[in-house]
């Protein structure tokens, strides 16, 4: 019988797609141990400076290269830094921006009070310490070769999406990291070199959590809060 897919028009190669059936009960299995897993993940902010082999980075990076965009688009460039000048470069301008979020009042009270019970503060100086800084830019449009600009689409779903398989693959390696958001962003643009068809999006901090790393104990929403069934589930 002739298959299907060989029959269709397309404008864009299309190859056969036969993942292997994985039996119910054998995928829960493996559920649960991704679970086990990533429940013990946790964002850092005390690191250790003991060097991280680059290839864990471009392996993280190729990981997160596998998340779906909108039309296959990847509107997403990782910058990863290493040089010490640069590092603090970073860490100087994000401390700028920081101190006047919590210091100087830019942060509403609202904010504030939301991120009072996790004890953060203006001091980023992890950012030094940390064997690398990534950054993750969302590329609002493409160049082409002919240098015009292709207009990327669901921009932030999908670098959002990259991002978390970026974050899985850094803790399946053994590493810690942190989604931190300096707002405004804008001086990572600058410092990076990075052009106006790019938007800094997360920078992540990387590295091995410090021997007396301590973490908020959290709770973590239930599943009765973050699921509901439509209609409700008999």
């Amino acid at each position: 019988m002739t298959d299907q897919i060989s029959t269709r028009s397309h404008t864009f190669p299309f190859v056969p797609y036969r993942p292997a059936r994985v039996d119910p009960a054998a995928g829960l299995d493996r559920g649960r141990a991704l679970l086990r897993q990533l429940d013990a993940r946790r964002s850092v902010r005390f690191f250790a400076p003991d060097p991280v082999p680059h290839e864990m980075i471009e392996l993280a990076v190729t990981v997160a290269n596998t998340a779906p965009s909108g039309a296959h688009q990847q509107p997403w460039k990782f910058v990863a830094i290493a040089d010490a000048q640069m590092k603090a470069r970073i860490r100087e301008a994000a401390e700028h921006e920081e101190r006047i979020n919590y210091e100087g009042g830019r942060l509403p009270e609202p904010w504030r009070d939301a991120l009072a019970p996790l004890e953060t503060n203006s001091d980023k100086s992890y950012l030094e310490v940390v064997p690398w800084l990534v950054v993750v830019f969302a590329e609002k449009s493409t160049p082409r070769p002919d240098g015009s600009l292709r207009k990327n689409y669901y921009v932030n779903e999908s670098v959002g999406i990259a991002c978390g398989m970026f974050i899985t693959a850094l803790h399946e390696m053994g590493l810690a990291t942190l989604t931190h958001t300096p707002n405004p962003m804008s001086f990572l643009t600058e410092i990076l070199e990075r052009p106006a068809t790019e938007r800094p999006y997360i920078l992540f901090p990387i590295g091995y959590p410090a021997p007396d790393c301590e973490v908020p104990d959290l709770v973590r929403k239930p599943l009765d809060e973050a699921l509901e069934y439509f209609p409700p589930h008999p």
